[in-house]
């Protein structure tokens, strides 16, 4: 686990389920974790800064390990309200909607495209976006793509949407970009979105 940027921590654990490296972050200041993996790697950040008071998710499919963290630390998790039809099984989610400021003062926005829950998370007091499923970067020499076309029911139609999205989101103040899957950009993931969003 490291510090990426100034108050943005990131690990990388493989998803129990899918079996790929998977990313997570820890907001020290805010109390926030975002589409956490299992905590273990993290807890030694935890004791020396606090434990996480709630858990944000980029969509409905990065739940992922927040039962834990709702079960140890007491931490509320919050999905966006169009992804709450996946938890069905007794996970106690809070919904918010595209728009919404959450706990930190991070405010939610709509990507959609690949998906209706596809959220994008704007974290003014980091100068961050966390982004979902739409683009990965699974090594720091590689440029940012997009999840492979069979993850997608119309693969260009889709890609065409993700990129009016990022172009809208690319406009927001932002240096750090927080990726789901893949190594996040730190200082320059403003202009590594905008390009990629062409």
């Amino acid at each position: 686990m490291q510090e990426i940027a100034p108050g943005i921590w990131h690990w990388v654990e493989v998803h129990p389920r899918i079996k790929i490296p998977v990313s997570s972050y820890y907001l020290p200041d805010e109390r926030v974790v975002i589409d956490p993996v299992g905590p273990l790697r993290a807890l030694p950040v935890f004791e020396e800064h606090g434990a996480p008071t709630d858990v944000l998710l980029t969509n409905r499919h990065h739940y992922r390990a927040s039962g834990e963290f709702a079960e140890r630390f007491g931490a509320t998790v919050r999905c966006v309200r169009e992804g709450m039809h996946e938890f069905t099984h007794g996970e106690v989610v809070e919904p918010f909607d595209f728009g919404d400021e959450l706990p930190g003062g991070i405010v939610a926005h709509r990507v959609g495209a690949i998906c209706p829950d596809e959220t994008a998370l704007h974290i003014p007091s980091r100068e961050a976006l966390a982004i979902a499923d739409g683009a990965v970067r699974m090594k720091q020499t590689d440029p940012l793509g997009f999840v492979p076309d069979a993850f997608m029911d119309e693969p260009e139609q889709t890609k065409d949407g993700l990129r009016e999205s990022y172009r809208r989101l690319a406009e927001l103040p932002f240096r750090h970009l927080l990726l789901a899957h893949g190594e996040p950009i730190a200082f320059e993931g403003r202009e590594a979105l905008a390009a990629f969003a062409g």
